[in-house]
């Protein structure tokens, strides 16, 4: 018992428990974005694996630039949004499949994040943050902020409580409602006079939006950008969702968004805690394969035990 206290207790736990809250956090609103899609919009869109690393990369040329780190980052999530509008024109007005509409933006952000930032990786280790930012923030108001993990986590969830917030209220209203019937049944809601082009159009908008923006703010806690950092996010963020309705189930939007985030924080511990106990980097992918197959299961096992 003395020794479970112990490990417990000990600095390696502690890191791992503060790498889970501040990468969850971080890739929290990626775990958003991919919920708009998957759940709202019931498809996988593949812009989330352009749009994220265009985030950072928008986010990591500005910055270079001398622009600040707040407002850079609200350009990223612009161009995010940007990127899943392009993608929803695509299949809204050339009668694309969605699947491959996503995969042609897809394609075409690779090539322009290398345009955005001339080359593959652009370091941000000596730039400023919208981390370090807080620090300086703090001083003139009398306040002792240090540049901690606490810190960071603190800052991740005001603004993920407040973004999450404005979400579920838009949800609620009228126009949020329609977009979420378009996933539900396109053809009930078109015949009651929603043009469901424009609710695709506005959900993939928001949806790469909050990827992006998790793209900016994950650059900006690593110190780069890189121009392979979207590799594999879409499967990252679904897992996320599922580990999520795994625990909470399917409820109402309110419920969804949450589960999302929670989701996402247990992905990136079990991911964390797969690199304690042994796994390399390069098996993450196998981890991240084995948690979905688990997710998944989840609702039919239910089923079984139920009956």
């Amino acid at each position: 018992m003395d020794t479970f206290i112990a490990w417990i207790t000990s600095a390696q736990v502690k890191s791992l428990i503060n790498n889970m809250f501040e990468q969850g956090a971080l890739f929290s609103f990626l775990g958003i974005g991919v919920l708009i899609t998957f759940r709202f919009f019931r498809f996988p869109d593949l812009t989330a694996e352009g749009s994220y690393p265009l985030g950072g990369a928008v986010v990591a040329i500005l910055i270079v630039k001398g622009l600040d780190p707040y407002l850079s980052t609200v350009v990223a999530v612009l161009a995010g949004a940007t990127a899943g509008m392009v993608t929803a024109l695509v299949h809204t007005k050339l009668k694309i499949n969605n699947i491959i509409s996503g995969i042609v933006i897809m394609t075409a952000i690779y090539s322009i994040n290398l345009r955005v930032m001339g080359r593959a990786n652009t370091p941000l280790l000596s730039s400023p943050s919208v981390f370090s930012r807080i620090v300086q923030i703090g001083e003139p108001l009398g306040l002792h902020v240090k540049a901690t993990s606490l810190t960071n986590i603190i800052f991740l969830i005001v603004i993920l409580l407040v973004l999450s917030f404005l979400l579920y209220s838009f949800l609620r209203t009228d126009l949020g409602l329609a977009m979420r019937a378009t996933g539900e049944n396109e053809v009930m809601i078109r015949s009651l006079g929603v043009n469901t082009d424009n609710t695709k159009i506005l959900g993939l908008a928001i949806s790469n939006g909050f990827i992006a923006l998790s793209g900016a703010l994950v650059a900006q806690n690593h110190g780069f950008a890189d121009i392979g950092m979207g590799i594999g996010v879409l499967v990252a963020g679904a897992a996320a969702v599922l580990i999520g309705e795994a625990i909470f189930g399917d409820r109402t939007a309110g419920w969804w968004i949450l589960a999302a985030v929670v989701g996402m924080i247990l992905y990136r511990f079990l991911v964390a805690l797969a690199l304690r106990v042994g796994f390399t980097p390069t098996d993450l992918k196998l981890v991240t394969a084995v948690l979905l197959l688990i997710a998944l299961s989840v609702p039919r096992l239910r089923v079984r035990v139920s009956n």
